[in-house]
């Protein structure tokens, strides 16, 4: 700095120094919004995302639901199918028995009896395979119902009631996150035509004290820092003039958005009320399959009684009885083919219509 300054001779130049060598600052500072468009509308954005998240949760509790039941209708399945084939094996080794009976009478060849043979090892196979898928399925319902899996888990015989069900229709999870993702973009594109006018206030101050130490104890005994205290209040206002384009452009891609959501609603309405015409249809005609399939096990083992009584006189032989016996298991596979397609069609029907949980 100039020497003259301090007395000096002019045109002389001399280094200086300012402030002290220690200072320290403490203080508290506040800000609150006194209006802020944005912050209001993620306040409603906030609880529509707590609306999506519980719908979510909901989703998630249907899908659990939807995959317990059809393992339990799986496992009836395999379990009525274990009865069948038990009654055919009593059935088969009765035959063996008479087989064996006329072949040692020399009224039938060997190769008759190892016919009957083979289709008994053929049953017992298939019985020790649906032993062991039962044992699957079941493990994989304990897993998704929380249970131990050394817990004993009994399955109720299947049996369908004639009665026909009618389920009412409910808004499906699908729709119902359709329709809070639309109040969603809806509140998004608010915000949007709010903050491109409506400015922004905001409430602000500051209170603390500033301390300035030197390297030294000061003479006289002073305190080595002395403090001096600060602080402001204010108000601050922003109003939005001109951003270019974005915002016009965020405001047309929010209104696509919600047009394409329109849609999707539009897709999915269709579509669960096609899932329900379907599904109507095929219990109807699995309804159908159903009560033939039981006519025509008990005519097939009517017929099969009988070949087999004629076959102990001699009047028919041993090709008669078995396709007397394969009618049966053919009636008997209708029959469950016909169970799983009315099961599979309940349950699609509950979860269409929103009924998944009854």
């Amino acid at each position: 700095m100039p020497a003259a300054i301090f007395g000096g001779p002019q045109g002389v130049y001399k280094e200086a120094s300012f402030g002290v060598d220690h200072n320290i600052l403490g203080n508290i500072q506040l800000g609150m919004p006194i209006y802020s468009p944005e912050l209001y509308g993620g306040i409603e954005k906030v609880k529509i995302a707590k609306e999506v998240s519980k719908l979510q949760y909901q989703k998630t509790a249907e899908e659990v639901y939807f995959d317990i039941t059809n393992l339990y209708y799986n496992a009836q399945i395999i379990k009525g199918q274990m009865v069948f084939i038990d009654s055919n094996l009593v059935n088969a080794n009765k035959l063996l028995s008479n087989v064996t009976l006329l072949n040692k009478e020399l009224l039938a060849q060997k190769t008759d009896v190892d016919k009957v043979k083979l289709q008994v090892q053929q049953l017992e196979t298939k019985r020790r395979i649906l032993d062991s898928k039962y044992d699957q399925v079941l493990n994989g319902l304990k897993l998704f119902m929380g249970i131990s899996q050394n817990k004993d888990l009994d399955i109720e015989t299947l049996t369908l009631k004639q009665e026909k069900k009618e389920y009412a229709i409910k808004s499906s999870i699908d729709i119902q996150l359709l329709e809070t993702k639309f109040s969603l973009l809806n509140s998004e594109l608010k915000t949007l035509k709010k903050t491109r006018y409506l400015p922004t206030a905001f409430l602000y101050g500051s209170y603390g004290a500033m301390g300035y130490g030197y390297e030294k104890p000061q003479p006289m005994g002073g305190d080595f820092y002395k403090f001096y205290n600060m602080g402001f209040v204010g108000a601050k206002i922003s109003i939005p003039i001109f951003n270019g384009t974005v915002t016009n452009k965020k405001i047309n891609q929010k209104k696509i958005e919600i047009e394409n959501t329109e849609l999707q609603k539009e897709l999915v309405n269709d579509k669960n009320a096609m899932l329900v015409k379907n599904a109507k249809l095929k219990q109807v005609e699995a309804q159908e399959t159903i009560n033939e399939s039981q006519l025509q096990m008990k005519l097939a083992q009517e017929i099969y009684n009988k070949t087999l009584i004629q076959q102990k006189e001699g009047v028919a032989s041993l090709t008669d009885v078995l396709l007397a016996d394969n009618a049966i298991n053919q009636a008997q596979n209708n029959y469950i083919t016909a169970l799983i397609d009315y099961l599979k069609a309940d349950l699609e029907l509950k979860k269409a219509t929103g009924n998944i949980k009854n």
